[in-house]
Parts: structure tokens; sequence; C-alpha cells
């Protein structure tokens, strides 16, 4: 079993090293879900059959060991210099390739519910939400708020809290679902989202916004102009860049495409049924649901809703709108 648990690890090291080197695209959920499969199949070998085993050859030393004193007693031998202890211990201690396997299961089953199920941390690591998230922020997301999924095959179970305009998601990537994105929900299904003249207007009515002192962006050592705009429950903020024009350019291909029009003041976009469109609090520095379509409801990972570390600043920590 040693051979074949060594064979194992080191299909799953050379799977995390090919994908941190770049040579494969990896998935984190499968990887986890693997992990918790292999472990627990090991932990049950342990617990109902290489256990067992041990305490049995431990049980029979204690015997033999009994018997052999019993012996010697008889005949007149008191002082038997026999580490018992030292060899059982030695006989119930794990091997490592079980260590490794079945005594790491408990630790991998926690955090696989925990981030399957319940919360999943991300690090931003671009500036498409300023100001409301900066890069370096480190959130949680609550993977229950718009229903449970099955991992991996991201299956739903339950309907949850329906998906609200203004809400911050993290989602897959249409066009590469390996990868995550965090967007603001702009648009839910059977709205018309117009954007044009960096103006957003849902269902033709113009969404209110408030001019606020400018937003000096430090990673672009640049000022910008800063609003606050009502588009859901609570108002949130948003930078615009008065040097980059109102029309998208190099939008690509995209499922339903046929629902937007585009013009040199913007677009215009019908979402359809069981998608969402998706833009970014830095509205000229974003690249989203303008440029790349709707996302489908089974792309949704959950919703953005705490800062709980910057490393950078930590002033930065607490919730967000």
């Amino acid at each position: 079993m040693q051979y074949l648990t060594s064979l194992v690890l080191a299909a799953f090291v050379g799977y995390a090293g090919s994908w941190y080197l770049g040579l494969i695209e990896g998935n984190f959920a499968l990887l986890l879900f693997m992990a918790v499969v292999i472990s627990g199949l090991y932990w049950l070998a342990e617990r109902f059959y290489f256990l067992p085993r041990r305490e049995a050859a431990a049980l029979t030393l204690e015997s033999q060991a009994q018997t052999r004193r019993e012996e010697l007693t008889r005949m007149g031998i008191q002082k038997i210099d026999t580490d018992i202890a030292g060899a059982r211990e030695k006989l119930l201690m794990q091997p490592w390739w079980l260590d490794w396997t079945a005594g790491l299961f408990p630790v991998i089953l926690v955090v696989f519910v925990l981030r399957s199920f319940l919360f999943e941390p991300f690090k931003i690591p671009s500036g498409s939400m300023i100001p409301t998230l900066w890069v370096g922020d480190l959130i949680l997301v609550n993977k229950f708020h718009y229903g449970v999924r099955l991992p991996v095959i991201n299956l739903k179970l339950t309907e949850g809290t329906p998906v609200k305009r203004g809400d911050v998601m993290v989602f897959r990537y249409p066009p590469r679902p390996s990868v995550d994105y965090i967007k603001r929900v702009v648009g839910v299904p059977g709205d018309e989202v117009s954007y044009l003249n960096k103006q957003l207007s849902i269902n033709g009515q113009v969404v209110p916004r408030n001019t606020l002192p400018e937003f000096f962006d430090e990673s672009a050592m640049r000022y910008f102009k800063q609003f606050d705009e009502a588009l859901g429950a609570a108002p949130h903020l948003l930078i615009q860049d008065d040097e980059r024009p109102a029309f998208v350019s190099g939008a690509d291909p995209f499922p339903f495409r046929e629902n937007c029009r585009y013009s040199v003041e913007g677009v215009v976009c019908k979402v359809p049924a069981g998608h969402y469109f998706m833009m970014g609090d830095n509205r000229d520095n974003s690249l989203d649901s303008r440029y790349w379509g709707f996302v489908p409801d089974a792309n949704i990972v959950g919703r953005a809703f705490f800062v709980w570390m910057n490393f950078g600043n930590l002033k930065r920590i607490g919730g967000f709108h």
C-alpha cells in the first residue's frame, strides 16, 4: 500500500505543480473533492481494517508476553527485562502513508464543507471593482446565499435568495469557467440594461446617482470622478475616467449577443432568462458583460459581503455594499 500511496500523493503534487507553473488549467474544487474521496477511503480502511489488525497484533503480543512471564515465573525467574509497552506502541503506530491520507481526512473534510457550502475566501487581483474593492483585499463569499450547490458539477439543490441588482457576485468567467470573476449585478433576467454616454438606465429608467469628491486611485496615481449610485437596496460607489470614450471597443462574440446593440454612445442589452448582466464599479476599467456577455445562473459561485483582511491597509477590513 505504501507504493500505491506514494503514486497517489505524487499525482496530487504533480497536478498542483503543473497548475502552479501554468502547464495545465487547474480546478481547485475538483482537486479538493478528489482529496476528500481518496483520504476518506483510506480513513475507512484504517478504521475498519488496518487499525483492527494492528490492535489484534498488539493483543497477541501482550498475550504472548503474559504467557512467557507465567512460564518464567514457574521456572523461578522473577525479574523479566521486556519492553512490552514500547513494542505495543510501535505496533499501534500509523505508518507514514496512513498519516498522510487517513490522518488528514478530518481536516480536508472540514475545509471541503466550509469552502463548498458555506464560505469561500477570495483575493481581489485587479482594480475593476475600485472604489468598492481594492487590489489585495481578501474577501469572504457566501456560498449558500443564492442556494446550495453541489461542488464540481455545480448542481443547484436549494433556491436560496434571488439575485438582486446591486449585489456583488463572484461567478465563473463564461469564456473561461475555471477562472473566478467578481462584478456587480446590474441586470437580472428580463431587464433592458442601457449604458449610454456613461449613464446607466434599467428598463428605461435612469439609475439615480450623486456626485462625490474625486477619488484618488493609488494604483494609477490619478484622480477620478466619483459617484454613489442607487442601483440596489443600498447605494454603492463607482468611479469614471473622462479620458476614456463611452463606446465599447472589442466586444467578443458571445451567446445571446443578438440581444445587445452597440453604438458610439455605448451599449443596450436585453438580459435573457437565467442570465445576469455584470459591470465593475471602476466603470471605464472593467472587463465585464459589455465585452463578453451574460453570466448564466449555473456559473454563480456566491455573494461577496466582507473584507476580512488587506495586509497593506488594515482599515479595509469590514463589510461593503
